[in-house]
């Protein structure tokens, strides 16, 4: 994939850096493998603080954090930005990682949020749901997500899982022919098993004993990513004494869920650890995951742990569980907590733990970041401009 004046210009789009986002671990990733086959990257975003945010030097950054008052306002002048910026940038090809009516490609890493309402329903009561119904914020999503399906300058979704593609479809109409599967590609060097040594050293350092059954939880917004069912099923197996359940990741309310683990009655075995900048560590001293998640498009936290070896919990509404078989973790419905409860209990047997984590690696490993850079750069090859004869 070339120009005839030299590499391809592809602008990447996401709104603000956020730490502990699975979005930026993504452009993280992607922007560090297209640079290193040549292309050049531009990277449009509100804010994206420069330093070390994993991004290659080479990779140019232009900021278009316009004044705004209140977040939909901020929303619309971002959009209104990007689209002049790209107007006039004259780029080969734009990604957009947000919802952006107008421009050609749109990787859907967030989901559908008509979808994610859905669920909440399921879980709120009548007053929130009606909050939800009635919000200004939710309802701009939605205006700018249903624009941005059916705006003709609008060539291709990515959809990092069957999940996400099936659910665009249905609700949409969006074309099959205008929708692609890729899958995040996981770095399986640096996320593989441990050796027994690193796990030792993993578990001296955070002070896990050798008789629990360590669970790890991974991800940031608890509420989504179902901290609380977590807790309820660790309560409802009665793991207490027998196993911990680590909680890595941050949420504003995070004391709202160490007060439900007090009242659980198992405030001692579990431990909230608040977001971290290095997590290969916990994976290694872990001995399953779980992640009872309501809504999770391709959770990057669960293919970390698969690559690591580590069975896996997770969700019907997480893209990751079309990689799970019974020979690599468990897949229930986040509402069930008798179900969740039941698949921790399994786990609770070390050799079968690790006969699972050991089939989650196998399940892994063919989707590495080599091989979601060569499908990425296909999509682009077929979705640029041809180059103008001499």
């Amino acid at each position: 994939m070339s120009r005839a004046d030299g590499p391809p210009r592809i602008a990447l789009v996401r709104g603000s850096w956020n730490a502990a986002g699975g979005a930026e671990r993504f452009v993280q990733r992607i922007a560090a493998a297209l640079s290193a086959r040549g292309v050049e990257l531009t990277l449009i975003a509100r804010q994206w603080p420069q330093g070390d945010t994993g991004l290659p030097t080479a990779v140019r950054c232009i900021e278009l954090d316009t004044f705004h008052i209140g977040r939909r306002a901020r929303d619309q002048g971002f959009a209104r930005a990007v689209r002049e910026t790209v107007a006039r940038e004259r780029f080969d090809l734009v990604q957009s990682h947000e919802r952006i009516p107008g421009l050609p490609l749109y990787r859907a890493g967030d989901g559908v949020h008509r979808q994610w309402l859905a669920i909440r329903r399921r879980q709120h009561g009548f007053w929130r749901n009606l909050g939800d119904q009635f919000s200004l914020q939710h309802r701009a999503i939605l205006r700018a997500e249903r624009e941005m399906f059916a705006h003709p300058a609008l060539q291709c979704v990515v959809c990092n899982s069957e999940m996400v593609r099936d659910e665009i479809a249905r609700m949409y109409g969006v074309p099959a022919d205008k929708l692609t599967v890729i899958r995040n590609g996981i770095d399986l060097l640096r996320f593989r098993p441990p050796t027994d040594a690193e796990r030792r050293v993993s578990r001296a350092r955070f002070g896990w004993p050798d008789d629990k059954t360590v669970f790890l939880f991974v991800g940031s917004g608890f509420e989504r990513k179902g901290v609380a069912g977590a807790l309820r099923a660790f309560t409802r197996a009665g793991l207490q004494g027998k196993a911990l359940l680590v909680v890595v990741g941050h949420d504003k309310r995070r004391s709202r869920y160490e007060q439900l683990a007090h009242t659980l009655g198992i405030a001692a075995d579990v431990r909230f650890t608040g977001p971290q900048q290095e997590v290969l560590p916990y994976y290694q001293g872990a001995d399953a995951f779980v992640l009872p998640t309501l809504y999770d498009p391709q959770s990057n936290a669960v293919l970390e742990a698969m690559a690591c070896g580590l069975a896996a919990i997770t969700t019907t509404g997480c893209g990751v569980a079309e990689l799970l078989t019974p020979e690599s973790g468990h897949v229930v419905d986040a509402f069930d907590d008798a179900a969740l409860a039941g698949a921790m209990t399994d786990l609770l047997r070390p050799h079968h733990a690790r006969a699972l984590g050991a089939g989650a690696r196998r399940a892994i490993e063919p989707y590495s970041l080599d091989r979601m850079t060569d499908d990425y750069l296909a999509l682009y090859a077929r979705l640029m401009p041809a180059p103008a004869a001499p």
